[in-house]
Protein backbone atom coordinates (compact mmCIF):
# COMPACT_ATOMS: atom_id res chain seq x y z
CA UNK A 1 0.00 0.00 0.00
CA UNK A 2 1.30 3.25 -0.92
CA UNK A 3 1.62 6.04 1.96
CA UNK A 4 -0.20 9.41 0.16
CA UNK A 5 1.67 12.82 2.05
CA UNK A 6 0.21 15.34 4.33
CA UNK A 7 0.63 17.54 1.79
CA UNK A 8 -0.35 17.93 -2.53
CA UNK A 9 3.07 16.64 -4.34
CA UNK A 10 3.26 20.10 -5.43
CA UNK A 11 2.79 22.06 -2.63
CA UNK A 12 6.96 23.29 -2.62
CA UNK A 13 5.90 24.91 -6.34
CA UNK A 14 5.60 28.20 -7.22
CA UNK A 15 4.43 30.26 -10.64
CA UNK A 16 3.71 33.22 -11.93
CA UNK A 17 1.30 33.18 -14.46
CA UNK A 18 0.47 35.21 -17.29
CA UNK A 19 -1.27 32.71 -19.71
CA UNK A 20 -4.68 33.93 -20.24
CA UNK A 21 -6.35 31.62 -23.54
CA UNK A 22 -7.03 27.87 -22.80
CA UNK A 23 -3.60 26.04 -23.65
CA UNK A 24 -2.07 27.97 -20.85
CA UNK A 25 -4.85 28.57 -17.86
CA UNK A 26 -5.11 24.67 -18.45
CA UNK A 27 -1.58 23.53 -17.81
CA UNK A 28 -0.97 25.83 -15.08
CA UNK A 29 -4.23 24.36 -13.88
CA UNK A 30 -3.23 20.90 -14.02
CA UNK A 31 -0.56 22.35 -11.44
CA UNK A 32 -2.36 24.14 -9.22
CA UNK A 33 -4.62 21.26 -8.51
CA UNK A 34 -2.08 18.91 -7.18
CA UNK A 35 -0.69 21.80 -5.20
CA UNK A 36 1.32 24.19 -6.66
CA UNK A 37 1.02 27.92 -5.82
CA UNK A 38 0.09 29.33 -9.26
CA UNK A 39 -0.17 33.44 -9.04
CA UNK A 40 -2.10 34.40 -11.90
CA UNK A 41 -2.03 38.20 -13.24
CA UNK A 42 -4.61 40.12 -14.75
CA UNK A 43 -4.45 43.54 -15.85
CA UNK A 44 -6.69 45.90 -13.39
CA UNK A 45 -8.01 47.86 -16.44
CA UNK A 46 -10.22 44.92 -17.53
CA UNK A 47 -13.05 44.83 -16.22
CA UNK A 48 -15.02 41.54 -14.82
CA UNK A 49 -16.71 39.86 -17.51
CA UNK A 50 -20.55 40.41 -17.47
CA UNK A 51 -21.17 37.74 -20.13
CA UNK A 52 -21.65 34.00 -18.23
CA UNK A 53 -20.42 32.10 -20.93
CA UNK A 54 -16.94 34.08 -20.80
CA UNK A 55 -17.05 33.91 -16.53
CA UNK A 56 -17.89 30.06 -17.11
CA UNK A 57 -14.98 29.95 -19.70
CA UNK A 58 -12.90 31.99 -16.53
CA UNK A 59 -13.81 29.75 -13.81
CA UNK A 60 -13.08 26.37 -15.76
CA UNK A 61 -9.45 27.14 -16.21
CA UNK A 62 -8.27 29.46 -13.16
CA UNK A 63 -9.83 27.21 -10.16
CA UNK A 64 -7.29 26.83 -6.96
CA UNK A 65 -5.52 30.11 -8.42
CA UNK A 66 -4.34 32.82 -6.48
CA UNK A 67 -5.27 36.20 -8.36
CA UNK A 68 -3.76 39.69 -7.97
CA UNK A 69 -3.81 42.47 -10.33
CA UNK A 70 -0.62 44.21 -12.47
CA UNK A 71 -0.59 46.95 -15.09
CA UNK A 72 2.19 45.77 -17.22
CA UNK A 73 2.08 49.03 -19.27
CA UNK A 74 3.28 50.96 -16.11
CA UNK A 75 7.01 50.85 -15.34
CA UNK A 76 6.10 50.31 -11.65
CA UNK A 77 4.61 47.42 -12.84
CA UNK A 78 7.31 45.79 -14.79
CA UNK A 79 9.13 45.90 -11.69
CA UNK A 80 6.64 44.11 -10.06
CA UNK A 81 6.65 41.89 -12.03
CA UNK A 82 10.40 41.13 -12.10
CA UNK A 83 10.28 41.09 -8.16
CA UNK A 84 7.74 38.21 -8.25
CA UNK A 85 9.42 36.27 -10.83
CA UNK A 86 12.47 36.07 -8.52
CA UNK A 87 10.49 34.40 -5.45
CA UNK A 88 9.13 32.24 -8.40
CA UNK A 89 10.32 28.25 -9.82
CA UNK A 90 8.81 29.64 -13.24
CA UNK A 91 6.89 31.79 -15.23
CA UNK A 92 4.55 30.64 -17.59
CA UNK A 93 2.83 32.67 -20.87
CA UNK A 94 1.52 32.17 -24.37
CA UNK A 95 1.48 35.32 -25.70
CA UNK A 96 2.98 35.49 -29.26
CA UNK A 97 6.82 35.89 -27.94
CA UNK A 98 7.09 39.85 -28.93
CA UNK A 99 4.88 40.48 -25.65
CA UNK A 100 7.24 38.98 -22.69
CA UNK A 101 10.24 40.41 -24.59
CA UNK A 102 8.81 43.74 -24.81
CA UNK A 103 8.26 43.76 -20.99
CA UNK A 104 12.11 42.43 -20.52
CA UNK A 105 10.33 39.42 -19.03
CA UNK A 106 11.58 37.23 -22.10
CA UNK A 107 13.95 34.23 -21.02
CA UNK A 108 17.39 35.85 -21.82
CA UNK A 109 16.54 38.75 -19.35
CA UNK A 110 14.97 36.48 -16.12
CA UNK A 111 17.76 34.17 -16.79
CA UNK A 112 20.48 37.02 -15.72
CA UNK A 113 18.65 37.50 -12.36
CA UNK A 114 17.58 34.20 -11.59
CA UNK A 115 20.05 31.70 -13.57
CA UNK A 116 17.84 28.63 -12.20
CA UNK A 117 14.19 30.22 -12.76
CA UNK A 118 12.19 27.85 -15.31
CA UNK A 119 9.97 29.32 -18.33
CA UNK A 120 7.03 27.89 -19.93
CA UNK A 121 6.34 29.88 -23.37
CA UNK A 122 3.23 28.47 -26.03
CA UNK A 123 2.31 29.84 -29.34
CA UNK A 124 0.94 28.77 -32.32
CA UNK A 125 4.24 28.57 -33.83
CA UNK A 126 6.96 28.66 -31.32
CA UNK A 127 9.47 31.70 -30.57
CA UNK A 128 12.26 29.82 -33.07
CA UNK A 129 9.96 29.60 -36.15
CA UNK A 130 10.31 32.21 -39.13
CA UNK A 131 6.57 32.57 -38.76
CA UNK A 132 6.75 33.04 -34.65
CA UNK A 133 4.46 36.39 -35.25
CA UNK A 134 1.64 34.09 -36.20
CA UNK A 135 -1.09 34.23 -33.55
CA UNK A 136 -4.36 32.72 -32.85
CA UNK A 137 -6.49 29.39 -31.03
CA UNK A 138 -6.81 25.65 -31.25
CA UNK A 139 -8.91 25.70 -34.11
CA UNK A 140 -6.17 28.31 -36.37
CA UNK A 141 -3.48 25.37 -34.76
CA UNK A 142 -5.41 22.36 -36.35
CA UNK A 143 -5.84 24.10 -39.65
CA UNK A 144 -1.80 25.05 -39.73
CA UNK A 145 -1.01 21.74 -38.84
CA UNK A 146 -3.02 19.62 -40.90
CA UNK A 147 -6.03 18.26 -38.83
CA UNK A 148 -8.75 20.06 -40.21
CA UNK A 149 -8.13 19.23 -43.54
CA UNK A 150 -7.82 14.91 -42.22
CA UNK A 151 -11.49 15.66 -40.18
CA UNK A 152 -13.30 15.87 -42.91
CA UNK A 153 -14.85 13.34 -45.54
CA UNK A 154 -13.50 12.80 -49.08
CA UNK A 155 -14.86 15.35 -51.46
CA UNK A 156 -16.32 17.74 -48.59
CA UNK A 157 -15.62 20.78 -47.19
CA UNK A 158 -12.72 20.36 -43.84
CA UNK A 159 -15.05 20.07 -40.69
CA UNK A 160 -12.08 20.32 -37.94
CA UNK A 161 -12.67 18.31 -34.65
CA UNK A 162 -15.48 20.74 -32.78
CA UNK A 163 -13.30 21.43 -29.91
CA UNK A 164 -9.62 23.17 -29.14
CA UNK A 165 -7.95 19.69 -28.72
CA UNK A 166 -4.67 21.71 -29.52
CA UNK A 167 -5.19 23.93 -26.92
CA UNK A 168 -5.79 20.73 -25.14
CA UNK A 169 -2.84 18.75 -25.85
CA UNK A 170 -0.25 21.73 -25.78
CA UNK A 171 -1.66 22.42 -21.86
CA UNK A 172 -0.86 18.79 -21.34
CA UNK A 173 2.93 18.73 -23.03
CA UNK A 174 3.78 22.27 -21.04
CA UNK A 175 2.48 21.15 -17.59
CA UNK A 176 4.56 17.84 -18.33
CA UNK A 177 7.59 19.66 -19.88
CA UNK A 178 8.20 21.92 -16.51
CA UNK A 179 7.51 19.01 -14.03
CA UNK A 180 10.34 17.21 -16.12
CA UNK A 181 12.32 21.10 -15.90
CA UNK A 182 11.74 20.99 -12.17
CA UNK A 183 13.35 17.82 -11.99
CA UNK A 184 16.53 18.48 -14.04
CA UNK A 185 16.92 21.58 -11.84
CA UNK A 186 16.59 18.97 -8.51
CA UNK A 187 19.94 17.28 -9.80
CA UNK A 188 21.78 20.09 -12.11
CA UNK A 189 20.61 23.49 -10.55
CA UNK A 190 19.75 24.60 -13.88
CA UNK A 191 17.03 26.54 -15.27
CA UNK A 192 15.51 26.11 -18.81
CA UNK A 193 13.04 27.85 -21.41
CA UNK A 194 10.60 25.52 -22.50
CA UNK A 195 9.59 26.82 -25.72
CA UNK A 196 6.32 24.78 -27.10
CA UNK A 197 5.41 25.21 -30.46
CA UNK A 198 1.34 24.08 -30.89
CA UNK A 199 1.39 23.36 -34.37
CA UNK A 200 4.61 21.14 -33.55
CA UNK A 201 2.67 19.02 -31.15
CA UNK A 202 -0.19 18.53 -33.49
CA UNK A 203 1.95 17.74 -36.54
CA UNK A 204 3.89 15.38 -33.95
CA UNK A 205 0.58 13.24 -33.13
CA UNK A 206 -0.85 12.78 -36.22
CA UNK A 207 2.61 11.54 -37.67
CA UNK A 208 0.43 8.00 -37.55
CA UNK A 209 -2.52 9.09 -38.93
CA UNK A 210 -3.78 8.94 -42.77
CA UNK A 211 -2.31 11.32 -45.43
CA UNK A 212 -5.77 11.73 -47.55
CA UNK A 213 -8.79 12.63 -45.33
CA UNK A 214 -11.24 9.35 -45.05
CA UNK A 215 -14.24 10.55 -42.85
CA UNK A 216 -14.76 7.98 -40.60
CA UNK A 217 -12.87 4.98 -42.43
CA UNK A 218 -10.12 3.23 -41.49
CA UNK A 219 -7.01 1.74 -42.41
CA UNK A 220 -7.59 -0.88 -39.84
CA UNK A 221 -11.01 -1.38 -39.25
CA UNK A 222 -14.08 -2.60 -40.48
CA UNK A 223 -17.05 -1.77 -40.19
CA UNK A 224 -15.64 2.15 -38.53
CA UNK A 225 -18.22 4.20 -38.29
CA UNK A 226 -21.33 6.26 -36.75
CA UNK A 227 -24.13 4.81 -36.91
CA UNK A 228 -27.47 6.55 -36.42
CA UNK A 229 -29.83 4.77 -33.85
CA UNK A 230 -33.58 5.20 -31.91
CA UNK A 231 -34.14 8.36 -30.78
CA UNK A 232 -33.56 12.04 -32.49
CA UNK A 233 -30.11 13.05 -32.84
CA UNK A 234 -28.57 9.64 -31.60
CA UNK A 235 -25.63 7.90 -32.78
CA UNK A 236 -23.22 4.94 -31.89
CA UNK A 237 -19.29 4.50 -32.97
CA UNK A 238 -18.38 1.21 -33.96
CA UNK A 239 -15.21 -0.43 -34.70
CA UNK A 240 -14.07 -4.15 -35.89
CA UNK A 241 -10.67 -4.93 -36.04
CA UNK A 242 -10.43 -8.68 -35.39
CA UNK A 243 -11.89 -11.69 -36.97
CA UNK A 244 -13.06 -12.08 -32.96
CA UNK A 245 -14.63 -8.76 -32.81
CA UNK A 246 -16.27 -9.65 -36.26
CA UNK A 247 -17.83 -12.67 -34.96
CA UNK A 248 -18.79 -10.99 -31.62
CA UNK A 249 -20.54 -8.03 -33.90
CA UNK A 250 -22.48 -11.04 -35.78
CA UNK A 251 -22.92 -12.87 -33.11
CA UNK A 252 -24.43 -9.18 -31.40
CA UNK A 253 -26.94 -8.87 -34.45
CA UNK A 254 -28.08 -12.30 -34.31
CA UNK A 255 -26.37 -14.09 -37.07
CA UNK A 256 -28.32 -12.24 -40.03
CA UNK A 257 -27.49 -14.19 -43.19
CA UNK A 258 -25.85 -11.31 -45.05
CA UNK A 259 -22.86 -11.96 -42.70
CA UNK A 260 -21.60 -15.23 -44.05
CA UNK A 261 -21.46 -13.26 -47.49
CA UNK A 262 -18.24 -13.16 -49.42
CA UNK A 263 -18.27 -9.33 -49.57
CA UNK A 264 -17.74 -9.66 -46.23
CA UNK A 265 -15.25 -12.76 -45.07
CA UNK A 266 -12.55 -10.69 -44.30
CA UNK A 267 -11.21 -7.60 -43.08
CA UNK A 268 -10.10 -6.60 -46.47
CA UNK A 269 -13.19 -7.85 -48.01
CA UNK A 270 -15.26 -5.71 -45.66
CA UNK A 271 -13.24 -2.81 -46.01
CA UNK A 272 -13.43 -2.89 -49.89
CA UNK A 273 -17.44 -3.12 -49.38
CA UNK A 274 -17.92 -1.05 -46.40
CA UNK A 275 -20.61 1.24 -48.10
CA UNK A 276 -23.00 -1.79 -48.14
CA UNK A 277 -21.69 -3.24 -44.52
CA UNK A 278 -22.53 0.29 -43.40
CA UNK A 279 -26.32 0.19 -44.57
CA UNK A 280 -26.56 -3.17 -43.30
CA UNK A 281 -25.28 -2.03 -39.82
CA UNK A 282 -27.43 0.89 -39.85
CA UNK A 283 -30.72 -0.82 -40.38
CA UNK A 284 -30.09 -2.94 -37.18
CA UNK A 285 -29.45 -0.18 -35.22
CA UNK A 286 -31.85 2.38 -35.77
CA UNK A 287 -34.38 -0.05 -34.63
CA UNK A 288 -32.32 0.39 -30.79
CA UNK A 289 -31.18 3.18 -28.89
CA UNK A 290 -27.54 4.08 -28.81
CA UNK A 291 -27.28 2.83 -24.99
CA UNK A 292 -28.77 -0.52 -26.23
CA UNK A 293 -26.44 -0.82 -28.99
CA UNK A 294 -23.62 -0.06 -26.82
CA UNK A 295 -24.01 -2.48 -24.25
CA UNK A 296 -24.65 -5.44 -26.30
CA UNK A 297 -21.84 -4.59 -28.43
CA UNK A 298 -19.44 -4.06 -25.82
CA UNK A 299 -20.67 -7.79 -23.81
CA UNK A 300 -20.04 -9.22 -27.30
CA UNK A 301 -16.09 -7.74 -27.36
CA UNK A 302 -16.96 -4.89 -30.18
CA UNK A 303 -15.77 -1.61 -29.67
CA UNK A 304 -18.95 0.94 -29.29
CA UNK A 305 -19.79 3.80 -27.55
CA UNK A 306 -22.26 6.29 -27.45
CA UNK A 307 -21.34 9.88 -29.31
CA UNK A 308 -22.04 11.23 -26.23
CA UNK A 309 -23.85 14.93 -25.69
CA UNK A 310 -23.48 17.16 -22.29
CA UNK A 311 -25.97 15.01 -20.80
CA UNK A 312 -24.50 11.70 -21.76
CA UNK A 313 -21.21 12.69 -20.27
CA UNK A 314 -22.59 14.36 -17.24
CA UNK A 315 -24.09 10.57 -16.48
CA UNK A 316 -21.42 8.44 -17.92
CA UNK A 317 -20.72 5.45 -15.38
CA UNK A 318 -17.15 5.65 -16.27
CA UNK A 319 -16.44 9.20 -15.39
CA UNK A 320 -18.81 8.65 -12.37
CA UNK A 321 -16.65 5.70 -10.96
CA UNK A 322 -13.20 7.98 -11.64
CA UNK A 323 -14.85 10.41 -9.71
CA UNK A 324 -14.41 12.40 -12.77
CA UNK A 325 -17.01 15.46 -11.82
CA UNK A 326 -17.15 17.21 -8.74
CA UNK A 327 -19.89 18.55 -6.59
CA UNK A 328 -18.83 21.46 -4.05
CA UNK A 329 -20.46 24.23 -2.04
CA UNK A 330 -17.37 26.90 -3.94
CA UNK A 331 -17.52 25.12 -7.02
CA UNK A 332 -21.12 23.78 -7.58
CA UNK A 333 -20.31 21.18 -10.51
CA UNK A 334 -16.69 20.91 -11.52
CA UNK A 335 -14.87 18.44 -14.01
CA UNK A 336 -11.72 16.70 -11.69
CA UNK A 337 -8.36 16.04 -12.86
CA UNK A 338 -8.03 13.16 -14.89
CA UNK A 339 -4.57 12.92 -13.89
CA UNK A 340 -4.25 10.27 -11.19
CA UNK A 341 -1.02 10.47 -8.74
CA UNK A 342 -0.67 7.08 -6.19
CA UNK A 343 0.81 9.46 -3.79
CA UNK A 344 -0.96 12.04 -3.76
CA UNK A 345 -4.81 13.12 -4.87
CA UNK A 346 -5.87 16.40 -6.49
CA UNK A 347 -7.68 18.76 -4.44
CA UNK A 348 -9.97 21.25 -5.35
CA UNK A 349 -9.64 23.96 -3.14
CA UNK A 350 -11.19 27.49 -4.12
CA UNK A 351 -12.95 28.85 -7.01
CA UNK A 352 -11.44 30.99 -10.00
CA UNK A 353 -9.95 34.38 -8.27
CA UNK A 354 -11.52 37.90 -8.30
CA UNK A 355 -9.67 40.11 -9.65
CA UNK A 356 -6.65 41.49 -7.74
CA UNK A 357 -8.32 38.70 -4.61
CA UNK A 358 -5.02 37.75 -3.41
CA UNK A 359 -2.90 41.20 -4.01
CA UNK A 360 -2.50 41.37 0.07
CA UNK A 361 -1.20 38.02 0.35
CA UNK A 362 0.81 38.26 -2.71
CA UNK A 363 2.21 41.73 -2.73
CA UNK A 364 2.11 42.25 0.91
CA UNK A 365 3.35 38.95 2.32
CA UNK A 366 5.32 37.36 0.01
CA UNK A 367 7.22 40.41 -1.95
CA UNK A 368 7.24 42.33 1.84
CA UNK A 369 5.39 45.85 0.07
CA UNK A 370 4.68 48.45 2.83
CA UNK A 371 0.73 49.29 3.45
CA UNK A 372 2.02 52.92 2.19
CA UNK A 373 3.38 51.48 -1.14
CA UNK A 374 0.22 49.39 -1.45
CA UNK A 375 -1.97 52.81 -1.40
CA UNK A 376 0.28 54.31 -3.67
CA UNK A 377 0.66 51.42 -6.16
CA UNK A 378 -3.33 51.61 -6.17
CA UNK A 379 -3.65 55.27 -6.55
CA UNK A 380 -1.16 55.37 -9.62
CA UNK A 381 -3.49 52.13 -11.46
CA UNK A 382 -0.56 49.93 -10.97
CA UNK A 383 -2.22 47.08 -8.79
Amino acid sequence: MVKKTNQPILHNIRVLDFTWALAGPYATRLLADFGAEIIKVQSPLMEEADDVTMRGYYDTWNRNKLGITLNMNKPEGVALAIRLALICDAVAENFTPRVMANWGLDYKNLKKLKPDIIMVSLSVMGGKSPKSYYSGYGPAVHALSGMTRLTSFPGQPPTGPGFSYADHVAGLYASMALLGALEERRKTGKGQHIDISENDVVKGLLKVAAKEPMGNDSLIAAPHNVYRCKGKNRWCAIAVITEEEWRGLTQALGNPGWAEDTRFVTLSCRQGNRIELDGLIADWTKKHTAEEVMSLLQKNGVAAGIVQDASDLAKDPQLKTRGFFVKDAEMPFIDASPIRVSESTAEYRRAAPEPGQDNDYVYGELLGVSGKEMAELKRKGVI
